[in-house]
């Protein structure tokens, strides 16, 4: 899938248009997008449309990314079964704005199967973004070369930024939608080297 960079595009349309496709609640994920991007010019997005199974039930969970040219957008809608404080079926929907210049990571693996016969379009891809909203810290103890050490030496560790990963598999979303993802962390990635 070519990279799109036209700078005077506004592809609000075409993301209505997506979050329609999904058959996912669109009335409701439209409204949430529309209202975390205010008016602003649509960029590039990427919409993911994931299945899960909870017990005898199939859920479903919707991830809308969004680029504009300050702003990364990232709005995730879930499905619940009714409980105690709402009987009846509901969604709820989680919009998070983030400043360009504050994402400080857009980490993208890509998984290649067989790649000793040549280049191939990849089979997966994950894209992990950091913007300091949420760090994970792994703690082990540390230690030295001796092993007939017995001191305390204290704790090592890693703290890594981890605020939002996604996970595309040509397997289970199409070959169309790992391409997909994989230009819009392009797109992100030269936005916010420039910011």
């Amino acid at each position: 899938m070519p990279l799109r960079t036209t700078d005077d595009q506004d592809r609000s349309l075409e993301l209505r248009d997506a979050i329609d496709r999904t058959g996912y609640y669109p009335e409701v994920v439209i409204d949430s997008v529309s209202a975390a991007v205010a008016g602003e010019r649509v960029v590039s997005y990427y919409v993911h449309h994931e299945p899960t199974f909870d017990r005898d039930e199939v859920r479903r969970h919707l991830s809308v990314m969004v680029l504009t040219p300050s702003r990364l957008i990232i709005v995730h809608t879930d499905e619940h079964a009714g409980d105690d404080l709402l009987p009846e079926p509901y969604t709820s929907t989680s919009s998070e704005a983030i400043r360009l210049s504050s994402v400080t990571s857009v980490v993208v693996t890509r998984m290649v199967a067989n790649p000793t016969k040549g280049s191939a379009p990849p089979a997966e891809a994950v894209i992990t973004l950091g913007w300091g909203g949420v760090g994970r810290l792994d703690l082990e103890p540390a230690a030295c070369d001796d092993p007939q050490c017995e001191a305390d030496h204290g704790y090592t560790g890693v703290l890594a930024s981890d605020d939002f990963s996604l996970r595309v598999s040509a397997a289970a979303d199409g070959e169309d939608a790992v391409a997909g993802l994989l230009s819009f962390a392009e797109q992100l990635s030269a936005r916010t080297h420039s910011s």
